[in-house]
C-alpha cells in the first residue's frame, strides 16, 4: 500500500515546476488507478497562467485553495456570445476563505493573484495534457 503525503515538501517541488513550465501550471494527478473514473488533482497555478474561459457540461467542479490567492471569475454570455462577468470569489485560506463549488455548465476562468495550489475535483476521467 502507497501512502501519498500533501505536505509542504510536495506542495514546493510543484510550485517550482509550476515556475518553470510555459504554462505557469501543473496539475498532480491524485487518482490511485487509472481505472478510476473520478478527478482529483492538486492544481498548482503561478501568476500570469491563463486558464481559458470554460465550462464542464457534465458535472460540477469543486476547489479548495490549500495555499496562495486567486479569484475564481464565473461569466454570462450576451445574445452576441461575448463573455461578461458576472461575478467572482475570491479564495484565501489567510482570511479563511477556502473554496468554491462551481456548478455544472457555469462559465468560470481563474485569475491567479499569488502562486497558489487548489486541490480540484471533478467527475470523469482525467485527461492530462
Amino acid at each position: 500500500m502507497e501512502i501519498n503525503v500533501i505536505n509542504e515538501k510536495l506542495i514546493t517541488e510543484l510550485l517550482q515546476k509550476a515556475e518553470d513550465s510555459e504554462r505557469l501550471r501543473v496539475a498532480y494527478d491524485l487518482r490511485t488507478s487509472t481505472e478510476d473514473t473520478s478527478q482529483r488533482m492538486l492544481n498548482i497555478l503561478m501568476p500570469g497562467t491563463e486558464v481559458p474561459i470554460h465550462r464542464h457540461e457534465e458535472t460540477s467542479e469543486t476547489n479548495i485553495c490549500i495555499i496562495g490567492r486567486l479569484d475564481v471569475v464565473f461569466y454570462d454570455k450576451d445574445v452576441d456570445g461575448e463573455f461578461i462577468e458576472s461575478s467572482r470569489v475570491s479564495l484565501n485560506p489567510q482570511i479563511g476563505v477556502y473554496g468554491v463549488q462551481i456548478p455544472r455548465g457555469a462559465w468560470h476562468t481563474v485569475e491567479v493573484i499569488e502562486e497558489s495550489c487548489i486541490f480540484e475535483a471533478k467527475d470523469g476521467t482525467y485527461k492530462p495534457r
